[in-house]
């Protein structure tokens, strides 16, 4: 789709000739996110509406405890030293941001009076600031008066080097500034197109000034408040025991009228996924479980016995299998899979396409993943039934055979195709994974009919994803031929989603293998794309550049998807949880509550 198209689009939803979701579906199916496609409109002058909430109680609690399980356990409750999911949604029952992202990508206000738009003079026209006009009458929840100096003060203490803050990414780049005792103005360093970053969702969460100002910087990790919150949200602090349990009780002075509705939250930590569906699904211990990496067959068999259900949240993870640029078995300068070198097989283009043909796509959705994983040809992805029609998948061993029979390689008496002297052997990795590993079986078995010979290397997963420098089988290093993982999206724009594809961010041994770019591809038009995408204000252009984007990544071939995760969680029968795939799972916890 071009310029033209998406213009005549946007036409139409100003027109009425096309509902907004409708749009924002069609933009999902081209490779978007909901949130940018959001945006789109709203530069585009069409204004959010905002959804109907489909809380119901009348009264505030009453609904006796929520029992709520994480299989990974919280070790800490300050926002902005979140290591991990476990952490930020264990934070986000105190803490709130300005603004959250709901499941179509709408920016819903929850600490702000409003969403700043070009209507309402929050966003500026030349994208350089944002002002941000927060609620009155919000108190913490010690009873203190909540303003801007709040907001003010969360950037200075995310945005200080002394401090270490894991959302530093998203506040050292600006300056804010107080307009009043309830609004801020958000200065950006050049046009911003994605200006809801700092202050929104994941990121945002705002502190306490009062009880945070003694340990600025260096004393920021020394603060009580670290372990026990003093927050906003709809549940106050009430017992923590770091990777078992947090809990809370009902916040009688809640922002909100007639929320929350439960009058007590615990989140218990520990276990594993399989036990964690089983404990709503199966003996109803629990109202709720986060993550459910659990083969589909096994979650349809616990939901059989109707105490609960598996309900999938739309985002944009996507399991995919890198196929290494580099050389993996030639060191130089005391570095394998160096820059400096190509892939002795894969650098030959018809392997790296036999290869994708011989991905079968259709029976890891079919027979591993079902409900919880589609099959894709996109890498940049959305959760909806369009699919981009710039490209497609194909499962066809034929075709593979006969594209490395032109191209020379040749089968030897053993069965494995050479040429120049190489055969076509090649290691194919991944973490301990009961879906991965069958993944990895279904594309060997495709691979020996065409004459590779594959051999398969399983690590555990806290060493196949850890940062330590030391260690040689670590996802960033990459000392192998092909790989397989879920790379997420923590952000519901894609401009860092997808700068894991520009030369700059290659992982090597000069920036300790964390570089994004971990299948070391380069493309000098993919960098160039990129950073025209970085500073381009009208959203239709910039809509079409990371459409552009993600056509380059697919035809390269050395990214290979193989099926979009959408987010999987257990749920009570009874239990009401709007979830959103670009937030916490606890994104609006406040509209939480049980049927009767």
């Amino acid at each position: 789709m071009d310029e033209r198209q998406l213009r005549e689009l946007i036409a139409d939803v100003k027109a009425g000739r096309m509902s907004r979701r409708g749009f924002i579906h069609t933009m999902v199916g081209l490779g978007l996110t909901a949130p940018l496609a959001a945006q789109m409109l709203a530069y585009s002058g069409v204004a959010q509406a905002q959804p109907a909430s489909t809380y119901k109680p009348t009264k505030r609690g009453g609904g006796g405890p929520l029992k709520l399980l994480w299989w990974q356990g919280a070790t800490l409750l300050n926002p902005h030293f979140a290591v991990g999911t476990k952490d930020q949604e264990g934070s986000r029952i105190f803490y709130e941001p300005l603004a959250a992202w709901d499941p179509d990508g709408n920016l819903i206000p929850i600490l702000a009076a409003e969403i700043p738009s070009l209507e309402n003079g929050g966003l500026a026209r030349d994208g350089m600031s944002v002002t941000w006009k927060v609620k009155k009458g919000v108190q913490w929840h010690d009873g203190a008066p909540f303003s801007a100096d709040d907001v003010l003060f969360t950037w200075e203490f995310a945005a200080d080097p002394a401090t270490a803050a894991t959302t530093s990414g998203s506040y050292k780049e600006i300056k804010v500034e107080k307009v009043d005792s309830h609004a801020v103005r958000v200065r950006f360093s050049k046009p911003t197109p994605y200006w809801a970053d700092p202050f929104v969702g994941t990121v945002g969460m705002i502190i306490p000034k009062h009880l945070f100002e003694a340990y600025r910087g260096a004393k920021s990790r020394e603060a009580p408040t670290n372990l026990k919150p003093v927050g906003t949200g709809p549940y106050r602090f009430a017992d923590f025991k770091p990777g078992d349990m947090v809990r809370g009780a009902l916040n009688p002075n809640y922002h909100l009228p007639n929320r929350p509705y439960f009058d007590s939250i615990e989140m218990k930590g520990g276990g594993d996924a399989v036990s964690a569906a089983r404990a709503v699904l199966q003996t109803g211990e629990f109202d709720y479980a986060w993550n459910m990496q659990v083969e589909d067959e096994i979650l349809k068999r616990l939901e059989a016995g109707g105490k609960g259900r598996a309900v999938i949240t739309q985002g944009a993870n996507i399991e995919h299998i890198p196929v290494n640029a580099t050389d993996p078995w030639t060191e130089v300068d005391g570095e394998r899979s160096s820059l400096k070198t190509k892939h002795p097989l894969f650098s030959d283009p018809a392997v790296r396409e036999a290869i994708n043909l011989l991905v079968d796509r259709g029976s890891v959705e079919q027979h591993i993943y079902g409900r919880t994983g589609v099959a894709t040809a996109n890498f940049l992805n959305n959760p909806s039934r369009f699919r981009s029609p710039n490209t497609k998948w194909e499962f066809n061993v034929d075709k593979a055979n006969e594209l490395l029979e032109a191209a020379g390689w040749k089968r030897g008496p053993d069965g494995i195709r050479a040429k120049d002297g190489k055969k076509l052997r090649v290691v194919f990795q991944t973490s301990i994974n009961a879906p991965r590993q069958k993944n990895q079986a279904i594309v060997k078995q495709a691979c020996q009919k065409a004459g590779i010979d594959m051999e398969l290397k399983s690590i555990t997963a806290s060493v196949f994803f850890s940062s330590d420098v030391a260690n040689p089988d670590t996802y960033g290093k990459f000392y192998c031929d092909m790989q397989l993982y879920t790379t997420t999206m923590p952000q519901p724009d894609p401009e860092r989603f997808m700068n894991q594809f520009c030369s700059w961010e290659a992982s090597s041994k000069d920036n300790k293998w964390q570089g994004r770019n971990i299948s070391r591809w380069r493309s000098e038009e993919y960098d160039k794309t990129y950073r025209a995408a970085e500073a381009e204000l009208d959203p239709v252009k910039r809509a079409a550049l990371f459409i552009r984007m993600n056509d380059l990544v697919i035809a390269g071939r050395h990214i290979i998807p193989v099926v979009y995760r959408p987010r999987v969680s257990a749920l009570a029968a009874k239990l009401n949880a709007p979830l959103s795939g670009w937030d916490n799972d606890l994104w609006n916890l406040r509209d939480w509550y049980k049927d009767a």
